[in-house]
């Protein structure tokens, strides 16, 4: 318990910024759900300071509750001291796992696939193409699955993998976007988008041409790290930083920008805190990079510029859409307006804010896989706010996102669409998204 007091202790300067004010027990989704005082920020931060002062004994129970968590800054955004709760729990949980240990579902996970991610391409591949035998459409409409046995999915509406992954099928032949006619753009597709979602990159290439933005697409990109990170493996996560910061730097490019703002949220801002060990060297070109990062919609209205893509006077039926914030882009990154600018752009699109629209929606990456009831529960309440908008499509700007409410809409058995704006806006500019053969 000493060593572990002495680890914890490098929080202490951070854990001190905490008054206890209760603000972020206010905004809580989790305990919103449970009432449980130890499942906001500072019932988190209390066990923290308890482990430097050696007042709990349970180190493993400790990283339960550090765990539980969905890591939706609600709390950071609220918070009047400003305490960096996400980095903080980042960090702890870093901690506690490095004096407990991965456990060894885990460490395969991710230190036998994911941080290698030829190997783990590789065995996605070949996992797309048995998946048949194990799932079976759930809904046409929102291209959800469900499992054909009894297991851990049984009780889910999911996304199959895609038979083609997104870096394959630019490897077989892209538009060439904008080539030399504006600014260059380095698209980080990231691993929910590459996977499972390739329209989703498909539409980011198209309307880039569109505007005129050059793309440029780093081959063997890997995941952003932060899957690892929030199960406690640094060691999966500094790899993976030094592996994508190899591969992202080889040519010159003005903006780095994603369709995911997990991945956007981790370079610009978890990649600064976490990736010290890597060098002074890296950390600077670490701070370059986070500095030129941004979401899609962020880049396309504010160093773009978006203008309407038609007449809206001369449009026939129009159709209803509403929309969904997503943690990591409003909380972490400040950015709320330019994803319903460009919806509102459009023409044909009759655009309704849903109530509570910045409402977590439940998922919190890993934290479904782990606490898929509590995951529900949090999401019933985005579920009703969808429904009273009486939209036909919901759109977001995270496949994460996109995962959970089809997941919640698939078992409503309500039949509406689900898709990133970035997709919505693409359909509006172009009507076929094929790749040229």
């Amino acid at each position: 318990m000493k060593k572990l007091a002495g680890l914890v202790r490098e929080l202490e300067e951070q854990l001190s910024a905490c008054t206890r004010c209760g603000m972020c027990q206010a905004v809580c989704p989790l305990f919103r759900e449970t009432g449980r005082e130890a499942g906001v920020a500072r019932g988190k931060l209390a066990v923290l300071k308890g482990l430097i002062q050696e007042a709990f004994r349970e180190p493993r129970r400790s990283l339960e509750e550090i765990s539980r968590c969905l890591l939706c800054g609600s709390c950071e955004a609220d918070c009047p001291s400003g305490v960096r709760v996400l980095e903080i729990f980042l960090k702890a949980r870093a901690i506690l796992t490095g004096y407990l240990g991965l456990p060894r579902a885990k460490r395969i996970v991710f230190q036998k696939l994911l941080a290698h991610p030829a190997r783990f391409d590789r065995f996605l591949n070949w996992a797309a193409k048995v998946q048949g035998l194990f799932i079976k459409p759930a809904d046409d409409l929102l291209g959800t699955s469900c499992a054909r046995f009894t297991s851990p999915l049984a009780d889910r509406h999911f996304q199959a993998l895609a038979p083609a992954p997104f870096h394959r099928l630019i490897a077989k032949g892209r538009p060439q976007s904008g080539m030399g006619r504006g600014p260059k753009a380095l698209f980080f597709y990231g691993c929910l988008i590459d996977k499972l979602y390739p329209e989703i990159g498909r539409a980011v290439l198209k309307t880039l041409d569109h505007f005129r933005v050059e793309a440029v697409i780093p081959e063997g990109q890997g995941c952003c790290g932060l899957p690892a990170l929030s199960a406690g493996d640094s060691q999966t996560f500094q790899q993976l930083v030094a592996y994508n910061l190899d591969r992202i730097t080889r040519e010159p490019f003005d903006v780095l920008i994603t369709a995911c703002p997990t991945c956007a949220a981790t370079i610009r801002k978890i990649w600064p805190a976490m990736a010290g060990d890597l060098g002074s060297g890296t950390a600077e070109r670490i701070r370059d990079l986070a500095g030129k990062t941004r979401d899609v919609t962020d880049f396309l209205v504010r160093e773009v510029g978006i203008e309407p893509a038609g007449d809206r006077e001369n449009v026939g039926k129009t159709l209803l859409v509403t929309y969904h914030d997503p943690c990591h882009l409003k909380k972490s990154l400040g950015v709320a307006a330019p994803p319903r600018q460009l919806l509102q752009a459009l023409p044909g699109i009759d655009f309704r804010e849903m109530a509570e629209a910045d409402a977590c929606c439940g998922c919190g990456g890993s934290f479904t896989l782990e606490h898929y009831e509590l995951s529900r529960a949090v999401g019933r309440r985005k579920l009703e706010n969808i429904r009273r908008s009486g939209a036909e499509v919901v759109a977001t700007a995270c496949p994460a996102c996109m995962l959970q409410i089809s997941d919640l809409l698939s078992r409503g058995g309500d039949r509406l669409r689900v898709q990133h704006v970035i997709e919505v806006l693409a359909e509006a500019l172009y009507a076929d998204l094929e790749f040229p053969a």
